[in-house]
C-alpha cells in the first residue's frame, strides 16, 4: 500500500494541478500584453525622436552633468546606436554577398573594405558632418544623421568581413543541394547563407555595438575649426565629465552605460545567441545548448505565433512560388530564343570602366593639388608617425591574440562559462576606454611610463575584443561530432588544438585579426592624442597627427595621413591577410 506524506490530500493536489494549468494557459496572454506594451512604447519613442530631430539645431548646447539628465541622454544614445547597427547590418549583408559572388571585383571590394575599416573615424568626420549639416541646415536631423553615419563607420566593417568569410566557407555539398533543388537567390540567401552565417554575424553584431559604444564619445562631441558639434547623449556626458575631471559624473555615466549593456545582453543578445545555435553545422546534436528564458517566453506568445502563421509563412511561400515561376519562365524563354552574338554587354562594361577611370583621374589630380602645401619636414614627420603607429598596432595585435585565443576557446566550449563571461566581456568591450584612460595614464606616469606605453594599452582595450568575440563564435561553430571524435580517441590537449580547435576557428580567427587590425588603427586617433583636464597629451604617431589636423582643420595633413594608412593597410592585406583568407577558404573549410 502506498502511504501519503502527512498533510497531503488528493483535493489539495488537484487544486495545485489546476492552478498550474490555469497559469500555463494564462501565461501567453500575459506575454501578449507585454508585447503590446512594448509596441506602444516603441511608437511613443518614434514620435519623441521625430519631434526632436525636426526641431532647429542647437548650436550652443550645454551638456548637463546632473544625474537627472542621464535617462534622456541614454535614450538618445541608444537610438543612435540602434539605427547605426541596422544600417550596418544591411550594408554588411549586401556588401559581403556582392564580394563573395563576384569574382571579377572580389579582390578590389575586399581591399576597399580593408582600407575603410582601418581609416580612423575622425578622417570621415569633417566631410560627413559638413555634408549632413548642409543637407539639413535648419533642422537638428542633420547633426543626428552625421553622428549616426560616424557610428556606422566605426561598427560596420567586422560584420561585413564576417558575412563574407561565412559565405566563402559554406560546404560545397550544401551549395550543390540548393542548385539541385533550383533555389532562387532569395531562397538560398534566406534558407542557407543567412542561417550558416548566423553565429558569426550575431557575435560580430555584439562586437559592432560594443565598438559603437567605444566611439560614442568621439561621435557625439567634437570640435572642427571654430565649430563645436555637441549632441545630448551618454558619449557627450562622459566626454564632458572627463574634460572637467568630474569623477562622480564619470561613475554615473559608466553605471548607466553598464546597466544598458546588461539589459541589452539579456533582452537582445542572449536570445539571439540561443536562436542562432540551432543553425550550427553538425550531424550530432549537442547535449549542451545555449538557453535563454526571454527567447522561451517569446516563443510562447500567441501574438508572435499568429503573426508567423498568418503573415510571414504565407508571404515567404508566395515569394518562393513567384520566384520559381519567374525562373521557369526565364529558362523557357532562353531555350526558345536563338543564340545571338551581342556585344552590348561588353560595350556597357567598357563604358563604365572608362567613366570610373576618368573619375579616379580627376580625384587623383585634385588630391595632388591639395597636397601641394605640405612641406618636406611635414612629410618626414608623417612617415615617422606612421612607423610608430604601425609598430604599436602590430604589438597590440600580438598581445591581444596571446590571451583572447585560449579564453575565447574556453568560453565557446563551455556554455555555462559563456553565460557568465560573455556579458562581462561585452561590458568590458563597450565601456569607452577614453573614460578609463585618465586613470590608466596616471598609473603609468607614476610607474615611469607615459603616453607612448599608454597608447598601446588603449589600443589593446579597443582591439582585443574583435579577436575574442570571433574566436568564441568559431569555437561555438565547431561541430559537436568533431569534439566527440577527439574525446573518443583520447586526443591530448596538443592534438586537440592541432586537429580540431585551430582548424575549426581559423576562418573566424582571420576575420577577428583583420578587424582587430582596423580597430587598432581606428583607436590610434584616441590613443595618441588625448585631452585631460583641459590639457592635450600626445605622442609621436599618425593617429595624433590626424587628430590634431582634424581639430585645426588642416585638410592636407588629414588627407595625407589617411593616404598613408591606406597604403600600409593595402600592403599588409596583400602580403598577409589575403593569403590567410585563401587558406581559410580552401584548407580549413567544412565539407564532405
Amino acid at each position: 500500500m502506498m502511504h501519503l506524506p502527512n498533510g497531503f490530500s488528493y483535493s489539495r493536489g488537484r487544486e495545485a494541478l489546476a492552478r498550474a494549468q490555469v497559469f500555463k494557459r494564462s501565461w501567453p496572454f500575459v506575454m501578449d500584453l507585454a508585447v503590446a506594451a512594448i509596441g506602444l512604447a516603441c511608437f511613443y519613442c518614434i514620435v519623441l525622436i521625430a519631434k526632436f530631430w525636426a526641431g532647429p539645431p542647437n548650436a550652443q548646447m550645454v551638456v548637463s552633468l546632473s544625474p537627472r539628465s542621464l535617462p534622456q541622454y541614454a535614450f538618445y544614445s541608444v537610438v543612435r546606436i540602434g539605427l547605426a547597427y541596422l544600417l550596418s547590418l544591411l550594408f554588411a549583408v549586401s556588401y559581403g554577398y556582392m564580394a563573395a559572388y563576384n569574382t571579377r571585383i572580389e579582390q578590389f571590394m575586399i581591399a576597399v573594405l580593408d582600407i575603410l575599416q582601418s581609416i580612423p573615424v575622425l578622417s570621415f568626420l569633417p566631410s560627413v558632418m559638413l555634408a549632413m549639416v548642409g543637407l539639413f541646415p535648419t533642422r537638428h536631423i542633420g547633426v543626428e544623421l552625421g553622428a549616426i553615419v560616424l557610428i556606422f563607420t566605426g561598427a560596420v566593417w567586422n560584420m561585413a568581413f564576417s558575412f563574407y568569410s561565412s559565405l566563402k566557407s559554406i560546404p560545397r555539398e550544401l551549395i550543390e543541394a540548393t542548385t539541385v533543388y533550383r533555389f532562387s537567390r532569395w531562397q538560398r540567401l534566406v534558407q542557407l547563407e543567412l542561417p550558416y552565417a548566423a553565429i558569426g554575424l550575431v557575435w560580430n553584431s555584439i562586437m559592432s555595438v560594443a565598438g559603437a559604444w567605444f566611439f560614442l564619445m568621439a561621435c557625439e562631441m567634437f570640435h572642427f575649426r571654430s565649430q563645436d558639434f555637441r549632441l545630448p547623449g551618454l558619449g557627450s556626458y562622459l566626454q564632458t565629465a572627463a574634460d572637467q575631471g568630474n569623477g562622480r559624473a564619470i561613475a554615473y555615466g559608466l553605471f548607466s552605460m553598464i546597466a544598458i549593456i546588461v539589459a541589452t545582453d539579456q533582452l537582445v543578445w542572449r536570445p539571439l545567441i540561443a536562436w542562432s545555435d540551432k543553425f550550427k553545422f553538425e550531424q550530432v546534436e549537442s547535449s549542451q545548448r545555449v538557453v535563454s528564458p526571454v527567447l522561451h517566453l517569446l516563443t510562447q506568445s500567441n501574438v508572435f505565433s499568429a503573426l508567423k502563421r498568418h503573415t510571414t509563412e504565407p508571404l515567404n511561400e508566395r515569394i518562393y512560388v513567384h520566384l520559381a515561376k519567374r525562373r521557369e519562365e526565364r529558362i523557357r524563354v532562353l531555350a526558345e530564343r536563338p543564340p545571338t552574338s551581342s556585344n552590348s554587354g561588353k560595350i556597357v562594361g567598357w563604358a563604365v570602366l572608362a567613366i570610373a577611370a576618368v573619375v579616379i583621374y580627376f580625384m587623383a589630380m585634385h588630391t595632388v593639388i591639395l597636397l601641394r602645401p605640405v612641406t618636406g619636414s611635414q612629410y618626414l614627420q608623417l612617415l615617422k608617425g606612421a612607423a610608430a603607429t604601425f609598430g604599436r598596432v602590430n604589438l597590440s595585435l600580438l598581445l591581444a591574440a596571446a590571451w583572447t585565443i585560449p579564453a575565447g576557446v574556453a568560453i565557446g566550449f563551455h556554455p555555462r562559462l559563456a553565460k557568465l563571461a560573455q556579458p562581462l566581456a561585452q561590458i568590458a568591450a563597450s565601456v569607452p576606454a577614453t573614460a578609463l584612460f585618465p586613470v590608466i595614464l596616471l598609473m603609468l606616469v607614476r610607474l615611469g611610463g607615459g603616453l607612448g606605453i599608454g597608447s598601446i594599452a588603449l589600443m589593446l582595450l579597443g582591439t582585443q575584443w574583435y579577436i575574442l568575440f570571433n574566436v568564441i563564435a568559431g569555437a561555438l561553430a565547431i561541430p559537436t561530432d568533431l569534439k566527440e571524435v577527439a574525446t573518443l580517441f583520447r586526443f591530448s590537449t596538443l592534438q586537440r588544438w592541432q586537429t580540431v580547435i585551430l582548424p575549426g576557428i581559423f576562418p573566424f580567427l582571420v576575420t577577428g585579426m583583420v578587424t582587430a587590425s582596423g580597430g587598432a588603427w581606428n583607436a590610434s586617433i584616441i590613443a595618441e592624442y588625448f585631452r585631460l583636464n583641459n590639457q592635450t597629451l600626445q605622442t609621436v604617431g599618425l593617429g595624433a597627427q590626424i587628430s590634431a589636423a582634424t581639430e585645426s582643420g588642416q585638410f592636407p595633413i588629414l588627407l595625407l595621413g589617411t593616404v598613408l594608412i591606406s597604403l600600409m593597410v593595402v600592403t599588409t592585406n596583400r602580403l598577409l591577410w589575403r593569403p590567410l583568407y585563401r587558406l581559410a577558404e580552401t584548407r580549413y573549410k567544412l565539407g564532405a
